[in-house]
């Protein structure tokens, strides 16, 4: 049979020249790939086909491999800067990450196999503690299968709270039921700015060895220049004065190092209680001085709930003892006419740091 004349041995259209006019073949350009006896055939199909498939084929299998690996997924867990922790249905903690174990001082060996609500983080929301109940993020996200995300506070291992922001996902089986909560935090407020402002302050010999706030010539400074700014420009602000009650009971029972944690504890929640713009420090040896910027009576209310909320149920944990911590809190807001030891007056103190008793104070 006659081969057709428009096309060439191998398949493809061979070039045809009618009248010096030149037309590109049409089809494959190698021809030796259509004749898989070729040597050419051969080497390329090994290089370029091949070889990148048993590659594709490897890597899948070592993909397989670490989808299915636990401890690949506990390694990356674990390489986490954010706080994660794995709880199953009786909100029992199964696993705990490297990352929770800095931000909150609790090691794997202490947290996992408890229950989270005896005592192991008790959460404070923005409206109260004991959040460990039915309003508890972990809880609503088991019963209602649903993400959750909240403000809490958390209790540090050294006894402080710290703010935290938190996310609660529902893990699920195959068949979609819930069988426990992933949770994920970090904490609100920036540790390298703050660690940056008390570098700079102690370069000047302004903080308080013992808590790292300002100590009280800073701080008197500090409530001076605010007043000064009031009287100019009659720029609100007020102040909240916290004692801690029974400090002499502590110093005579337990000794001078359960005193400074106390103290150090009670600084450092005051410190993750207020508002950026506000100023914390140091007061006489029981007392701390919160300045609250651009704060009306209301806005001021508002400060104290929130100090209150975070240092109640203070506990410091010493020698196997529970010791527990209360303060008293007296609260103004600067007036007309007002003078440093005037205003320091209505919260309770002296400018020397005396407690005076003052009658607008709370106890918490």
């Amino acid at each position: 049979m006659a081969r057709d004349r428009g096309y060439n041995g191998l398949g493809g259209r061979r070039s045809q020249r009618r009248k010096g006019v030149s037309h590109a073949v049409v089809g494959f350009r190698m021809p030796f790939l259509l004749n898989p006896f070729t040597p050419k055939f051969s080497a390329y199909f090994k290089s370029e086909i091949f070889l990148p498939m048993c590659k594709v084929g490897l890597r899948t299998r070592r993909l397989d491999m670490l989808a299915n690996d636990p401890n690949i997924f506990r390694a990356i867990l674990d390489s986490l800067q954010l706080g994660v922790y794995l709880l199953d249905k009786n909100r029992r903690i199964v696993f705990w990450n490297r990352g929770a174990e800095r931000i909150t001082g609790y090691q794997r060996h202490e947290v996992v196999g408890h229950l989270c609500q005896k005592n192991i983080l008790p959460d404070c929301g923005d409206h109260g503690c004991g959040l460990c109940g039915a309003v508890c993020p972990l809880a609503l996200t088991i019963h209602e299968g649903k993400p959750k995300e909240a403000h809490v506070y958390f209790r540090h291992h050294a006894g402080h709270r710290a703010a935290m922001q938190v996310w609660a996902v529902p893990v699920r089986d195959e068949n979609g039921t819930v069988i426990g909560v992933a949770e994920s935090f970090h904490e609100l407020k920036s540790v390298s700015d703050r660690n940056r402002r008390q570098g700079l302050l102690a370069a000047h010999g302004c903080l308080d060895a013992t808590t790292g706030l300002a100590n009280m010539d800073f701080t008197n400074f500090h409530l001076r220049e605010n007043l000064a700014s009031f009287n100019q420009y009659r720029l609100p602000f007020g102040i909240v004065s916290i004692r801690i009650n029974n400090l002499d009971h502590f110093k005579a029972a337990y000794g001078r190092l359960a005193v400074d944690e106390v103290v150090s504890m009670i600084a450092e929640s005051a410190r993750n209680s207020i508002r950026p713009t506000d100023f914390v420090g140091r007061w006489g040896e029981d007392q701390f001085l919160v300045i609250a910027l651009n704060c009306t009576q209301n806005g001021l209310e508002k400060v104290v709930q929130r100090i209150q909320r975070v240092t109640e149920h203070t506990e410091l944990k010493w020698w196997g003892d529970r010791l527990e911590i209360s303060i008293s809190i007296g609260a103004a807001t600067v007036q007309a006419e007002d003078s440093v030891e005037s205003l320091l007056a209505r919260v309770g103190i002296s400018e020397k740091g005396n407690a005076r008793g003052a009658a607008s104070g709370m106890e918490t």
